[in-house]
């Protein structure tokens, strides 16, 4: 027998330091009339590559780039145009070489999708992992989700 599946406990917004706006584009919709499940994976992109990207926070010291790994995404509500999305972004955990995120994506104030993602630190000529540095590690502080420890 399987045991009972219980559902996460749903994210609050103000847990995720790092936070942009988007648009719900009318493209974004699939036949049911609702945001299609594989633009979410768009949506959580934006978030952590508006962050990793900005030079002026420290995360992409030259020659190295970040790949993303893995993402896990729990569809919480449906979302439909027009509107517009507020999301979240936290780091949840270092590894060796890399970064767990928690994600979450809002609209009118109720959490519509959450996910986990982990990108790997890697050597661009090389393209291999490369252990993260203290410095990057440092700046990433700013960007711990509310109650993770980073360990």
């Amino acid at each position: 027998m399987n045991a009972p599946v219980r559902p996460a406990a749903t994210p609050r917004l103000e847990d995720f330091p790092y936070r942009l706006t988007d648009n719900v584009r009318f493209a974004d919709l699939d036949p049911n009339q609702h945001v299609n499940n594989a633009v979410y994976a768009t949506y959580f992109e934006t978030g952590r590559v508006t962050l990793m990207k900005d030079r002026s926070y420290g995360l992409m010291p030259p020659g190295l780039a970040w790949i993303m790994v893995r993402l896990d995404i729990h569809f919480r509500a449906e979302l439909r145009w027009p509107g517009t999305i507020e999301m979240g972004l936290g780091v949840s955990k270092f590894g060796r070489t890399s970064v767990t995120f928690d994600q979450v994506v809002f609209s009118e104030g109720k959490c519509v999708a959450s996910a986990q993602s982990v990108t790997v630190l890697i050597d661009e000529t090389m393209r291999k992992p490369t252990p993260l540095t203290e410095e990057i590690i440092a700046n990433f502080q700013r960007w711990l989700r509310r109650g993770a420890d980073g360990a």
